[in-house]
């Protein structure tokens, strides 16, 4: 058996074999494989930078859309608010009553909530009734202060259906705020 070369007997060494730790293919394989392992300081921050420059770009852009969602929700009580004084005519032939203003709130005797959206914890907008007479009345919502819709600009609606929105927020209605489009 000692002569034959095909047995490897202990500390003898097969042909073709080279000492040392580690097969030279296979410390190329981990080279490569720690090469490949993670990622770069330089690769995170770049990333870290994109992520950043979307966020900047994308948070307004949200923004936006909450503040147009919650004015949205604001007309909708308006115009359910108009429906309701027109049911109120229906009833008593005169948007007022017994004389006196329709009440909003959520005690007895109101006829629509006072603030919107109608429904949700937080208010955005205070509802009321102005310029009412027998024969006509004005809807109006008012952001509230303090909320993201402050700079939101005040709504009306009236009885004839014309519908105004302070835009510019200067507290009067211009000419070209005689719609709720932007």
């Amino acid at each position: 058996m000692a002569g034959n070369p095909q047995v490897n007997n202990i500390g003898a060494e097969a042909p073709g074999h080279r000492r040392g730790p580690l097969h030279p293919d296979i410390k190329e394989f981990n080279t490569m494989n720690r090469k490949f392992s993670g990622f770069s300081l330089i690769e995170l921050m770049v990333t870290v930078t994109i992520i950043g420059i979307l966020a900047a770009i994308a948070y307004p852009a949200y923004q936006d859309s909450v503040r147009k969602s919650r004015r949205a929700e604001a007309q909708g009580a308006l115009v359910a608010l108009g429906n309701t004084m027109e049911r109120v005519f229906t009833q008593n032939n005169t948007y007022q009553p017994g004389g006196a203003t329709p009440t909003l709130g959520t005690g007895a005797g109101t006829i629509f909530p006072s603030q919107a959206p109608l429904d949700g914890a937080t208010k955005y907008y205070n509802l009321s009734i102005s310029n009412i007479s027998a024969s006509s009345y004005t809807v109006r919502a008012t952001p509230i202060a303090g909320t993201s819709q402050t700079s939101d600009g005040m709504m009306e609606l009236d009885h004839t259906g014309a519908k105004r929105w302070d835009k510019d927020n200067d507290g009067s209605f211009g000419p070209s705020e005689s719609n709720w489009n932007k």
